[in-house]
């Protein structure tokens, strides 16, 4: 049937990158007018003794329609999702990083975001893809305290008991 092979067609360019979602966008609205074309040369081409029932087009269009819907969802949800990304990747800046195998660290100066990670920049040029065990903070203070002894210029008090 027509409308199985627009639906794995669909589904499979509808989990792309969001250049992907588009251009699936646009090739379902190709897809649609050779749905209807499909349609009409299929009610011309019927056997008049035999024909096709009216509810059984109507599920047919309505079926395309529902993939045609998909795909806009899953386009404006990608269009969120990379929204999402920018949003952490901007967080991300001046913070400091440390790699999953801990043999990298360092304050992060950008962040690249691609369709599948984030990959930071240190302000010493190392490059840290951010995945799943890579520490993001607050970076840590220097000390500017001149003082080598101590940490504070507060002196402590001691007492006799």
């Amino acid at each position: 049937m027509a409308v199985d092979a627009v639906t794995s067609a669909t589904s499979t360019t509808s989990t792309s990158s969001s250049s992907a979602a588009a251009s699936a966008s646009a090739s379902a609205s190709l897809d649609y007018d050779n749905f209807l074309q499909l349609l009409i040369a299929q009610m011309k081409n019927q056997d008049p003794t035999d024909p096709m029932d009216a509810s059984e087009q109507i599920a047919q269009l309505a079926t395309f329609s529902q993939v045609e819907q998909s795909i806009q969802m899953n386009s404006n949800l990608e269009t969120l999702i990379t929204g999402n990304a920018l949003t952490n990747a901007s967080n991300y800046i001046g913070q400091t990083i440390t790699s999953a195998d801990e043999k990298t660290s360092g304050v992060i100066a950008s962040v690249r975001v691609y369709s599948d990670t984030m990959v930071a920049t240190t302000t010493d040029g190392d490059e840290i893809p951010i995945v799943v065990g890579v520490r993001v903070g607050e970076p840590v203070e220097t000390d500017t305290d001149t003082d080598t002894d101590t940490d504070t210029d507060t002196e402590t008090e001691t007492t006799d008991t």
